[in-house]
């Protein structure tokens, strides 16, 4: 008798295994059938700080919160070269700026890079891309010429580089004219995404698009008016970290800054409502961030490529069907700019060239693994509204852990933060003898880095030698439109 209750219970084991299995199989199966699309909505220097979801008292982001709630949130997400084309480089290749070699604007990325669109279009997909590019180098308002220099886009509405948001040129797939969107960019982007989205539905192929948009970035009093009239500069509260000598300034440009992320968020929430009636809402990984923050008077500066918080900190959503089993909520992982494109991959199913860098965050969204408790912040050579001539900048290379930013410059120890007890890093503790022992372990852990990553952390002048850019008087690269 007990023999045949120890059987019965062999066979319920193993019955349970091959249903467990069969189960794992046939989802697998489903995923490499009928695999996601990817859809990313990337904006151009937005802050994480910025959002309703993220606690800014000054504005309101309902349809991003709602995608925020439905979302896994990196919460400490980061822009490992906090300044436009070196982020976007990383995006599309999954390698830090010292490898794929665009750590200054207006210089080109190698038209042989394995990108994200060559690799996905390898897999069967249609790939698309609409709004700013700014990885071309032949001229701000120039057109992307169709062929290897759009690096793996079939579908293509886009600029190289523009801010003028009200009279936006683009160029329109293999149509060589000069063409402006009619109004305000943010607006016709979107719909044009729409079309993009609603016509993949007839077609057996998933989809990768990218839908690149202008704003936040400065001018910043250019929105349409609707949204302009909803911010009232005298009552927007400012981070802690503005000194007085900015605060009326930085007010008025917070105020058409929030303007632009209102009407930013209404076409998020477009975006969304299209995907969900045209029922490829359950099929389709979203992704929104930016590509660096905006200091906005903080630290008394603006716009980007320093180390500190609103500078560097993005916003990363994730909006990840139910068949892939990740749940939704908030992640203190530091995910970075070169990780965006192996975790697509890995919820893609697709194999990740050795090319990539980047880390693959699905086993860490899945429970499996512990990462991204630390990574790195890049300033190779300084430039533009931050470079070393005029302003002060300076080469650097951080830690960011999740509680705290380590920088050294080319001189030594420069900053150190804690980031948990001093929110807004008023308070550097290099040099401070409480902290040594700190300093001294976050010190050894950045060179342990640098060394893993081959980053001898030289002159910034030594890269752009070895790369062979063009600069200007004040160390910039100098661009045409």
């Amino acid at each position: 008798m007990k023999f045949f209750k120890s059987l019965a219970t062999v066979v319920a084991i193993l019955f349970l295994i091959i249903t467990c299995n069969s189960k794992k199989e046939n989802l697998i199966k489903e995923e490499q059938e009928n695999p996601p699309n990817v859809l990313i909505l990337l904006t151009d220097q937005w802050r994480a700080q910025a959002t309703g979801y993220a606690g800014d008292p000054n504005v309101s982001t309902p349809y991003l919160d709602s995608l925020a709630a439905l979302s896994v949130n990196f919460k400490n997400a980061v822009s490992g070269m906090p300044v436009c084309s070196p982020f976007r480089a990383s995006l599309l290749t999954g390698q830090r700026p010292l490898t794929h070699g665009v750590f200054m604007n207006d210089v080109q990325l190698d038209t042989n890079a394995v990108t994200m669109a060559k690799i996905f279009a390898k897999q069967g997909y249609d790939t698309g891309y609409i709004g700013k590019w700014h990885l071309d180098g032949h001229g701000r308002l120039q057109n992307v010429a169709p062929g290897n220099r759009r690096q793996g886009f079939q579908y293509w509405k886009g600029n190289e580089c523009t801010h003028n948001y009200n009279e936006s040129v683009y160029y329109d797939n293999d149509d060589p004219n000069r063409k402006t969107w009619d109004g305000y960019d943010t607006f016709e982007q979107t719909d044009a995404a729409i079309v993009y989205i609603k016509e993949r539905k007839s077609t057996k192929n998933p989809f990768l698009m990218v839908l690149s948009y202008g704003t936040p970035h400065a001018p910043y009093h250019t929105a349409p008016e609707e949204y302009r009239n909803r911010f009232d500069p005298t009552k927007i509260q400012l981070r802690e970290n503005v000194p007085d000598s900015l605060k009326e300034q930085a007010k008025k440009d917070l105020a058409g800054y929030y303007a632009h992320i209102a009407a930013l968020d209404d076409m998020i929430g477009k975006v969304m409502k299209n995907l969900k009636d045209s029922g490829q809402i359950d099929n389709t990984i979203v992704v929104f961030t930016a590509d660096h923050g905006d200091l906005l008077g903080s630290h008394g500066a603006y716009k980007k490529q320093q180390p500190y918080e609103e500078s560097a900190r993005v916003p990363m959503l994730y909006y990840i069907p139910d068949k892939l089993k990740i749940s939704a909520g908030e992640k203190d992982a530091l995910m970075n700019s070169e990780d965006i494109l192996p975790t697509l991959l890995g919820l893609c199913e697709i194999p990740i060239p050795d090319t990539v860098e980047g880390l693959n965050f699905r086993p860490y969204l899945e429970g499996r693994k512990n990462m991204g408790e630390a990574t790195l912040l890049t300033c190779v050579q300084p430039f533009g509204q931050w470079n070393r001539i005029k302003h002060g900048g300076r080469e650097y290379r951080a830690l960011k852990t999740i509680r705290h930013t380590y920088v050294r410059d080319l001189n030594g120890p420069w900053l150190l933060f804690d980031n948990e007890k001093d929110p807004y890093q008023l308070n550097n503790l290099v040099g401070n003898d409480s902290y040594a022992v700190l300093q001294n372990d976050l010190e050894n852990e950045l060179s342990k880095r640098l060394e893993e990553t081959g980053d001898e952390f030289l002159p910034g002048l030594d890269y752009v030698e070895k790369w062979g850019y063009p600069l200007d008087g004040t160390e910039t690269v100098p661009y045409t439109h």
